[in-house]
């Protein structure tokens, strides 16, 4: 069941065609008073909604853009409402030869879950694109998570996740 201020928020974005901010809570919990966020999140509009059953909402949202919290209150409601600014696009490049593993595995996990788990248009070549999927399937801490979302150069981000892959068996080295 949602709580209501989650309830009331989805209402005002689908009312407004508005994203909501997602981010990772650095400390208290998700249920109850407001938690302090890391500073870094992602702006998400909600791509498909149901309520089959009263007070239970089903949603699909979609990530945008990742942004950096400037200055947050928290309402009555227990909402954060928070003034952000957009972070730059990632520094991206070609996907080196490299790093070819990495957009294999993903075309393995397009080829069994679609666009369920990773939405078209797919783009193999760009190194921002193959690393920021990784990262969003992986099964990495949500720690670890959060740094990679917060880098900007998205080489430096592919090459932890190569690493990374090295070491759980998923790819070899080149």
């Amino acid at each position: 069941m949602f709580e209501q201020r989650y309830m009331q928020m989805a209402k005002d974005c689908l009312r407004d065609d508005q994203p909501f901010g997602v981010y990772l809570i650095r400390n208290g919990v998700e249920v109850g008073p407001a938690a302090m966020p890391e500073q870094i999140g992602c702006l998400a509009r909600i791509a498909h909604w149901d309520m089959q059953q009263l007070g239970v909402l089903h949603i699909v949202a979609r990530g945008e853009e990742r942004y950096r919290i400037l200055r947050r209150e928290v309402l009555a409601s227990g909402l954060t409402h928070a003034e952000i600014e957009p972070l730059p696009a990632d520094d991206d490049c070609a996907l080196p030869d490299e790093f070819l593993a990495c957009a294999r595995l993903l075309r393995l996990v397009i080829e069994e879950h679609g666009a369920r788990q990773i939405e078209a248009p797919f783009r193999f070549d760009s190194s921002s694109w193959v690393g920021s999927r990784l990262a969003e399937i992986l099964p990495v801490p949500l720690a670890a998570k959060q740094k990679l979302m917060e880098l900007t150069d998205a080489r430096e981000r592919l090459e932890i996740l190569y690493k990374y892959l090295v070491q759980q068996g998923l790819a070899t080295r080149a």
